[in-house]
């Protein structure tokens, strides 16, 4: 069984609801999406979305587990290698990039599934983004500059003093969305967070579409999901991860890169640190990526949870 039955019948158009259906497929890194969403797109015969911020990029495979053809089984996969490492991809950009062709999918399929760990660009297609305020350059400037000087923990630590809601549910090793966070609450003397959509206005949103979200999020246990986390990183080193992060250096700066998977291959490749200790962050890290990503799931009520290995396959 891939999931549930009475979630399989969810996916359905009814009477009261002829809309075709997003099904949106959420969880943390290494848990099992890829397979999953593939046996489902092959069961239901559609096609399938990626919403994982990185897996955009050709020039970033290994290091973000982006499925390979033999994975992907024909199954047509979009927004993989879309786009090059020089170019900046926005998670406002990807949604109306995916509701475009969703329009184009949907004359062909009832269901279409989205699936991906970057939390932001999945809740962009099927919530929409918050409303956010204009915020003064000054203020951007300003935290560009200490950005600089000080680097990124004296920041987190404000985001943690003044937003603890934002502080629990950002990727916190991401530059550019723990300074957005600051910008806005800087800027407005209101938190970040403040500023989220609140039910009404998902709900609001979701009522106007031409088409209906169904929410998955995929789950182990804890102690075997960190085993497949440790057999996943020592994988990709198997596959030539360090050989493709050498190739990146001279776009390490690209917000893309600032991220687990790369940020701890920079270190031992600038003599931070020797190859096992880059192996032990490089483990550790994701597991706390993994963490925070299950944390953010966790505050959408809509997401119907399925435990992995719990008579599930995969």
């Amino acid at each position: 069984m891939l999931l549930p039955t009475h979630l399989l019948d969810h996916l359905a158009p009814t009477a009261a609801d002829p809309r075709p259906v997003l099904l949106a497929v959420a969880g943390p890194t290494a848990v099992g999406k890829t397979a999953l969403t593939v046996a489902l797109a092959q069961q239901l015969g559609t096609e399938i979305i990626s919403a994982d911020s990185r897996q955009f990029f050709r020039e970033m495979s290994i290091g973000t587990a982006k499925p390979t053809a033999e994975e992907m089984q024909g199954v047509p996969h979009h927004f993989v290698d879309s786009h090059s490492i020089t170019q900046e991809y926005s998670a406002g950009r990807f949604a109306t990039d995916a509701e475009a062709l969703l329009a184009r999918l949907f004359a062909q399929h009832a269901v279409v599934i989205a699936t991906g760990g970057s939390g932001l660009y999945l809740q962009a297609l099927t919530d929409g983004l918050d409303e956010l305020p204009a915020v003064p350059a000054a203020v951007r400037q300003q935290l560009q500059h200490e950005l600089q000087t000080l680097g990124l923990p004296p920041l987190v630590a404000e985001l943690a003093r003044t937003d603890p809601t934002a502080y629990a549910r950002l990727d916190l090793q991401n530059q550019q969305r723990v300074l957005r966070a600051l910008e806005v609450t800087r800027g407005t003397g209101r938190p970040f967070s403040s500023f989220h959509k609140g039910p009404a206005a998902v709900a609001a949103t979701a009522a106007g579409r031409p088409f209906r979200v169904v929410k998955v999020a995929l789950s182990r246990d804890r102690e075997a999901l960190y085993q497949r986390i440790d057999q996943r990183v020592m994988h990709m080193l198997a596959a030539g991860l360090l050989a493709e992060v050498e190739a990146l250096l001279p776009f390490r700066r690209h917000q893309a890169l600032q991220t687990v998977g790369y940020q701890e291959l920079f270190g031992y490749l600038d003599g931070s640190y020797d190859y096992a200790e880059a192996v032990r962050l490089l483990q550790r890290n994701t597991r706390h990526y993994a963490k925070r990503q299950l944390t953010w799931l966790r505050r959408d009520a809509a997401y119907t949870w399925v435990e992995l290995g719990n008579g599930y396959l995969f």
